[in-house]
């Protein structure tokens, strides 16, 4: 199911936005899911990312742990 969310741009960066968008003739929410998609995508490639990624798991693993012992 689609999640609705709201997204705040200062004016620069909106107006951008919208001429990035007209040009293409898509929807602003269009582009915004292409550019969410490929910096998802990048930080998916970037080692220092993963790197970081994988300890913040394994510290939340630990606290779930304790949280789950008796």
């Amino acid at each position: 199911m689609p999640k609705a969310m709201t997204l705040r741009l200062d004016d620069d960066l909106a107006a951008e936005l919208e001429a990035i968008a007209r040009i293409e003739n898509v929807p602003i929410a269009e582009e915004v899911r292409l550019a969410l998609a490929s910096h998802i995508a990048a930080r998916r490639r970037d080692r220092a990312f993963q790197a970081r990624l994988k300890a913040s798991i394994e510290r939340n693993e630990e606290i779930l742990k304790r949280l789950a012992s008796d």
